[in-house]
Order: C-alpha cells, then structure tokens, then sequence
C-alpha cells in the first residue's frame, strides 16, 4: 500500500508542463556553461601560460573596482539630487540620465579617444589651460575605468532612485525633525536603507564592465575578455579561451551571489506613508546651478560629447552606404530573432519557477556572465555539428548566435515578465482552473495576456543590448555575416574613427527611442514624482 509520504514524493517528482519547460529554457543557459568547464579541460594547441591569466585577471580585478566605486558615487549622488532636492531640470534629468544606456561602450571610446589624441582638440585645450600637456594617455586602465563609468552608471542610477523614492516618507521626516542635515540624513539614514539597491546596481555595472571587449580591447586595456577572443582568434585555441574565460566565470557566480543576496535585504513596507510623496528640499541659487551642472556633466560625459565627436568626425568621412545597410540589416534580424526567442524562453523560465526555483538561478547566473563566455562554451557542441553537417555551417552559426544572446541574457528578460505575472492572483489561476483549463491553458488564456505589457518591455530591453553586444557575434558569425557593432570595431582597429561613426551612431539611434520609452515608463511611474516647477523654491 503506497503511504502519504510516498505520494507526496511523487506528486514532487512529477513536474508539471510549465516546469518542464522552465527546465528547458534554463539547460539553454546551463549548455554553454558547461562547455567552457569541459573545453578548459581538453588540451591546449597553444602555448599560453598561466601567468598570463593571472595578469588579465588582475588588470579585470583593478578595472572592476574603479568602475564599481566610480558608478557608486556617480550614480548615487545623481540619484539623491534628483529624488530629494528641488533644482532646475530635475523632471528631465530625473529620465535622462539613464539615456546612456543606450550608448555602447565601444563607442565612448571612439569619441573620447580622439578627442583625447595629442592633436585631439580637448587635449590641446586641456594643455592651454594648464600651460603644459598633461600626462593623461586615454589607453590607460584610468582611462578606460572613466569611460566605462560613464557609460554604465545609469544602473547604479536607476536601482538608487528607485530606493530612495520607496523609502518610508515617515523615517525621512522624523530625521528631519530630529535636525539632520541633508548630508547627515544621506550617510546615516538613506544609504543604509538603500544599501541592497546600491550592491545590486554596483553588481550589474562590474557585470558589464567585465563582459566589455569593443572599449578595453581599443583602449589596449588587457582584460580576461579581450583574453578570451585573442585566444581564439590569434592562437585558434578554444581551451586556452575557455582558461581566459573560467576566472569571469567564477567572477560572474560571485556577482550573481551577491547581487541575489542584496536582494535578501530588501524591505518592503505597508502602509499609506510609503506612497506619499517625498517632498524635494529646497536648495540656494547657487546649490541649484551646482546640482544641474552635475547632472549635465553626467549627461554630457556618458552620452551627448562621445556621439556629438563621432557625429562630426562623420561628416567628414565617406562610410562604405552599401556595407553599413547589410550590416543594419543584420543587425535588426539577429535583434529581433535574439529577442523573441530570449523572451519566449524568459516566459517559459517565469511560468515554471514557482515549480522549479533552481532554474530561474541558473539563468541569473547566466546574466552575469559575457557573452565571449557563452560563445566559447557554445564552440564544442558547434563543432560536433559541422562535424556531421558540414553544409549547414552559416544557418547552425546564426541559431548558435542567437542562442548565446538567449544565454547571456535570459535573465535581463525574466525581470520584467516576473513583475508583470506578479500581477496575476491566485483566484485568477483558480477560476481558470475550475473552468477546466490545464495549467499549460490557464497560462496561455490568462497568465500571458495580462503579462503582455511586461513581454513586450522585455523585448525592447533585449533588443538594445543585442545590438550592442559585440565579443559572441564576433566569435559565432558566420563568414562574411557583418553587425554594426562588428564593423564599427573593424573600423576602429584601422584607426578609421570617422567611418566607425556611421556604425556606432547607428546603434545609439536604433536604442535611443526604447531607452527614452522604457526610462520615461519606470521614472515617472514611480511613487514620489512631483509635478511642481523645476524653478519653484
């Protein structure tokens, strides 16, 4: 006679069709894991010694450290000036400082680098104004950790803002009561309060700086990266770049744990005083001037300086029209075909998880780590089939490509699909169910429309990180198949800054509009926006 305990044992193993598909979608991540660990194990055609892993480890360590301080600082000192002080532009910046994002990294480096060559026009500036040149080499770790900041510090931004408008209005106030300065209620009430936020901001942006290879690999910054593809490309050994590659994989799981952890942290409050308004503090004229210059200057460096370069530099230049329309277009299919099949698996991922919790793990910890990674892991299993399908080289490199965009991405898309399934009851699944819907059909029929607005915020944010990532489309392409991104760093590598332009700018254009909607949605959505003058005291 079967016992309680061996049915409850049973109806555990028995997984439910949403489970079977979230285990699904998570092996998709899990394959390209698995296969860098098992290529770093094969033997090594060239002869790369580990001292100089160790040496690409430690300039990744060093660079990961400045941009995480430099992105905590910038991030959170525009984040408070924003939520909590009344200056002009604050309404406008409150969005617009999250628009580098949609900005490459590569792309800051073209224009800063050549701003900053030594005919650059703000180097012999900077030397006017000093009387002599200045020993600032832009391809410097220094360098590169400025221009990473720049570009990613609207992560820190955003998870910041979005703490400090959700801290309890009644904790500020007593503070204020109690006499604290705007200095003193910033250091010893707000940040620890948003000290989960500010680790899982700082956490993506050392994800992100670890996972770039257009910007270091330009700037002759040697990071575990620029490791990976140069071991691959110039050696032709893909164990020599899985070794590159396991550090950033152990780094990635130590990211992931601790942006998981800051997470633990997180309070949520009840009540009505979380969702009134945080009333902004006036500041003096001058404090006004100083806070919008300092958004500005944020603006300015992460975005409007680098673009504006390229832009002129373009106008100068005669770009090959006919190679940068069939890279566009090549762009625009793998972003779109990287977007749908990511959010189809995300959604799979986010219907099953509540059955099968390991699985949306593993797809985080697929998030935090770069996509030259997933590519090298996804080598192995390609070579298998050129093996036995020789004639399917260009179609099996593209899915593999998508794949690894789906890999390292996953868990981008899975964010908002979870909050927007968040918004479906029990008593909604229930009424479904009781109306003879399987799990699979009250999924389809209930859960996925009300999730659709979520689905499709996931596909734009997808689709602008598609078409900015640069190491996997570099190593799984087929031959003669061109992106934007990779032509711009054709450019680049040929010093040709003025034709890079076309290809770069092209992505800041394509993502600007998504990154505009997608901010606007989330800033102004918020609890605590203020509809009162910029100017207003």
């Amino acid at each position: 006679m079967t016992t309680a305990s061996q049915v409850m044992i049973l109806n555990r193993l028995r997984l439910s069709p949403t489970a079977i598909l979230a285990a699904f979608a998570a092996s998709m991540v899990a394959l390209p894991l698995i296969g860098v660990v098992l290529a770093a194990l094969g033997p090594d055609s060239a002869d790369i010694a580990g001292r100089d892993v160790a040496r690409y480890a430690a300039t990744s360590l060093w660079l990961g450290l400045l941009v995480g301080c430099l992105t905590a600082i910038l991030g959170t000192a525009a984040a408070w000036l924003v939520v909590m002080h009344r200056f002009p532009g604050r309404r406008f910046f409150s969005w617009a400082l999250a628009l580098p994002l949609a900005a490459p990294a590569f792309a800051l480096a073209y224009g800063y680098a050549d701003l900053l060559d030594v005919a650059g026009p703000l180097r012999i500036w900077l030397r006017d104004q000093w009387g002599h040149d200045l020993p600032f080499e832009i391809r410097t770790i220094g360098g590169a950790a400025f221009i990473l900041s720049a570009a990613f510090y609207p992560y820190v931004y955003l998870a910041m803002r979005a703490a400090f408008v959700n801290q309890s209005v009644n904790v500020l106030e007593a503070a204020q009561m109690l006499g604290c300065g705007r200095r003193t209620m910033l250091f010893h009430v707000a940040l620890p309060m948003a000290r989960p936020a500010l680790a899982a901001g700082v956490a993506l942006a050392v994800m992100e700086c670890f996972a770039d290879y257009g910007a270091v690999q330009f700037l002759s910054v040697q990071t575990l990266t620029t490791g990976v593809v140069r071991a691959w490309s110039v050696y032709g050994s893909t164990a020599s770049a899985a070794r590159f590659a396991l550090p950033l994989l152990a780094a990635a799981a130590l990211l992931f744990w601790v942006e998981r952890a800051s997470r633990k942290g997180q309070v949520h409050e009840s009540g009505r005083a979380r969702w009134r308004d945080i009333s902004p503090l006036p500041l003096g004229r001058l404090g006004q001037v100083a806070a919008s210059l300092f958004c500005t200057l944020l603006l300015l460096a992460g975005l409007v300086i680098p673009a504006g370069w390229l832009l002129w530099k373009l106008l100068a230049a005669r770009p090959d029209w006919a190679w940068l329309l069939a890279s566009l277009k090549n762009s625009l299919l793998l972003g779109l075909a990287g977007a749908l099949v990511t959010v189809a698996l995300a959604t799979m991922l986010a219907l099953g998880t509540r059955h099968l919790p390991l699985a949306g793990r593993i797809a985080s910890l697929g998030y935090a780590t770069p996509g030259a990674v997933m590519a090298i892991g996804l080598l192995a299993p390609a070579g298998v089939i050129w093996n036995y399908m020789p004639s399917s080289g260009t179609g099996i490199a593209i899915l593999l490509l998508i794949l690894a965009y789906a890999a390292r991405l996953m868990a981008a898309a899975l964010e908002p699909i979870d909050a927007g399934l968040a918004r479906v009851t029990p008593s909604m699944r229930q009424a479904a169910r009781s109306l003879g819907r399987s799990e699979a059909g009250a999924a389809w029929s209930v859960e996925l429309p009300v999730a659709r607005g979520a689905m499709l915020t996931a596909t734009l944010i997808i689709f602008i990180d598609i078409l900015k990532e640069l190491p996997a489309t570099l190593i799984l392409r087929p031959f003669d198949f061109d992106t934007l991104a990779v032509i711009a760093n054709n450019y680049a590598q040929d010093e040709r800054l003025g034709q890079a332009g076309a290809p770069s700018l092209l992505i800041i254009l394509l993502s600007l509009p998504a990154v505009i909607w997608l901010t606007r949605r989330v800033t102004l959505a918020r609890p605590g926006q203020q509809d009162d003058s910029d100017w207003k005291e």
